[in-house]
């Protein structure tokens, strides 16, 4: 097995009273195997001073060594957060990496602004917690990606908005109504004002419209992992549960999904005089098509189209 398909990194595990191990930070996790004659005891950067014990969140820090197969299936929370962060530091690409069951192994974590804490304490410390400006800032399995990685050359305007494990090549600005699950994300500059779903990739200059949805395989999708190709824009309030190619534009407001029955209006009629009907799933990932509403009908309709599909800001973007 080659080596590229390991991971590897030291890390900050962070334990709750009960032994429930609630997340680990790694600060440069690498690709690989863990190096011949690195010394887990002399951790890089004096990483272990930062190894301390907080008793207003009831916690303990240790210092951990971990090296992940990303072809074996996660087998520790320690293990899971490596691939969210090698993903987040784009040391692998969405669905690159086997995730299968990781849920098991992120317990729900009360995150705070002090760091993670578990939900039970957080309640029995809400005294000490409030006495020490401590905020609960959510309760859930993912963190913020900002809380442990900050991705070059990104903008995101929102940190609760992206998830960690989330993959957002340079360029990408995510706003404040943009989303991103993790395992999910985009392969060159784009703009995402929209919600991006696990599994799910947005190609080089594409836009997510704001208040579109793109289907993951954890919202009903099913195992198609949709993608979007390049210069292609979904428009605002729009929605896919089909790939889409490159320079394809799908109409503000209008959801296609595998199911949609589309009228193509550039074909030739048939005998009784109708455009032929086909279903969303049989133009999945195909190039060059706008997918619009018949105001008259109502019917959708796919059209081929010529040229780019959409040109993004070059200054917003640099």
């Amino acid at each position: 097995m080659s080596d590229e398909r390991w991971v590897w990194g030291v890390g900050l595990a962070t334990t709750a009273a009960d032994g429930t191990v609630l997340d680990t930070w790694y600060p440069a996790p690498g690709v690989g195997r863990i190096p011949l004659g690195f010394d887990p005891a002399i951790p890089p950067d004096d990483l272990d001073r930062f190894a301390v014990p907080d008793a207003r969140r009831a916690v303990t820090v240790d210092v951990v060594t971990v090296e992940v197969d990303l072809d074996a299936a996660p087998s520790s929370t320690s293990d899971a957060y490596l691939r969210l962060q090698a993903l987040s530091h784009r040391l692998v690409r969405p669905n690159e990496v086997n995730l299968d069951g990781i849920f098991g192994h992120l317990p729900n974590v009360a995150w705070t602004n002090a760091g993670p804490m578990h939900p039970d304490d957080a309640t029995r410390l809400r005294p000490v917690l409030a006495r020490d400006g401590i905020q609960v800032q959510g309760l859930d399995k993912f963190p913020r990606l900002l809380d442990y990685v900050t991705p070059p050359g990104v903008r995101i305007a929102d940190a609760s908005r992206v998830r960690l494990g989330a993959y957002l090549s340079p360029g990408t600005t995510v706003m404040h109504e943009g989303f991103v699950n993790f395992n999910a994300g985009t392969l060159g500059t784009s703009m995402v004002e929209g919600r991006i779903s696990q599994g799910v990739v947005v190609g080089d200059g594409s836009d997510v419209g704001g208040g579109s949805s793109i289907m993951g395989t954890l919202s009903g999708g099913g195992a198609h992992k949709v993608s979007i190709g390049a210069r292609t824009l979904l428009g605002a309030n729009a929605g896919i549960g089909i790939s889409l190619g490159d320079d394809c534009v799908v109409e503000a407001g209008l959801y296609v999904t595998a199911g949609s029955k589309i009228v193509l209006a550039d074909e030739a009629p048939t005998a009784d005089g109708a455009r032929p009907v086909v279903k969303g799933a049989e133009l999945s990932g195909r190039d060059g098509i706008l997918f619009r509403r018949n105001s008259l009908t109502g019917a959708i309709e796919a059209v081929r189209r010529a040229g780019v599909g959409v040109t993004l800001n070059e200054a917003l973007h640099a």
